[in-house]
């Protein structure tokens, strides 16, 4: 630099220094109580997008993106939370959650029967009070183990279960039904070409019903049979496999009536790992009634497992007392029992 440099050109003294660039006051974890958030109801998930019908108002949907605070995956169909922002549902307006209210329940499933810290659980939906449970009479075969599953699942959390089996124009669906005589489960059946739409709506009216069912079963179609706008994705079921075909990829609810029915993605398996045993038993109502009873029930701690000393279950199926499906319905039990004690 030369000599004749001005030197109080290059001077930056005059440059005003922030004493904290952060901010002079420290972060605080109080977070907002947001007491005057809208409320909303959870419809739909996609790619960390909300469709929330706004005040529970069907008509009045819009998309919201989730506060940080609340954390990855806090958020399923079903939840009831609060919104702020634009709330208006006009082209390109986004909302975001604040805050889930409490769940009445929440539906779970594991990926496997893995105990406590090992297993992957996923949310079907929250807040849903009924289970439809949808299977087919035949194409593809029902499956009463997996019936069974929901059962346990729907009870741990006091959803109530009700059967629907549709397709019952290609098989008797009887025999099948017959392996929950005792539970006391609502049935309704249904045909292909005659769904009992009215029946249907009248369960899920003032209700928040979920629709499970393994893939091809026809869930998705009395879906679109009672909420035609709904538009649900179909399938056909495989002439070699024997299997449906995954149509519907996530959770969506529709309003029906006063209330909601939630479908879900056709699923092959459930697993129970999150559920305790102890509480397995209890969706076996006729064997619960039994093992329960205090005067002729099984002994305190009594597993119900094969090598259980005075098992009453197992004495009342050896006597006759709970029918031809007695033995099945107490190997279902059993079988389950022991899968989600390993």
């Amino acid at each position: 630099m030369s000599e004749d440099t001005d030197w109080e050109e290059w001077s930056e003294d005059d440059v005003r220094i922030r004493p904290n660039p952060r901010g002079s006051r420290p972060r605080t974890k109080v977070r907002p109580k947001y007491e005057d958030a809208t409320p909303g109801f959870v419809t739909g998930v996609d790619r960390g997008r909300y469709r929330v019908a706004v005040g529970g108002d069907s008509e009045s949907e819009i998309t919201a993106t989730s506060a940080r605070e609340l954390g990855r995956g806090a958020v399923v169909v079903g939840d009831r939370v609060g919104l702020v922002g634009d709330t208006s549902g006009a082209p390109g307006a986004l909302a975001r959650i604040v805050r889930v209210e409490p769940r009445a329940t929440l539906l779970r499933r594991s990926a496997d029967d893995a105990p406590t810290g090992e297993r992957d659980e996923r949310i079907i939906v929250a807040n849903a009070d009924r289970m439809l449970i949808v299977v087919a009479a035949a194409d593809p075969e029902p499956r009463p183990r997996l019936v069974d599953r929901y059962l346990v699942a729907a009870v741990d959390v006091g959803i109530e279960p009700i059967l629907v089996v549709t397709k019952t124009d290609l098989a008797d669906p009887e025999p099948f039904i017959a392996n929950f005589d005792g539970i006391g489960m609502r049935v309704v059946r249904s045909t292909r070409a005659d769904p009992p739409i009215a029946r249907l709506r009248e369960l899920v009216d003032g209700h928040i019903a979920v629709a499970v069912g393994h893939s091809g079963v026809g869930k998705s179609t009395l879906v679109n049979a009672l909420v035609p706008e709904a538009q649900r994705a179909t399938g056909d079921v495989n002439a070699i496999t024997g299997r449906g075909r995954h149509t519907s990829s996530s959770s969506v609810a529709y309003p029906l009536g006063s209330g909601w029915i939630v479908d879900t993605p056709g699923i092959r398996s459930f697993g129970l790992g999150h559920v305790e045993p102890d509480r397995v038993l209890d969706a076996f109502g006729d064997l619960a009634a039994i093992a329960d009873d205090p005067d002729s029930g099984c002994p305190r701690g009594c597993t119900h497992l094969a090598d259980a000393p005075d098992c009453a279950i197992a004495e009342a199926v050896e006597d006759g007392r709970l029918g031809a499906g007695g033995a099945a319905r107490l190997d279902s039990l059993r079988r389950l029992l022991t899968q989600i004690a390993r």
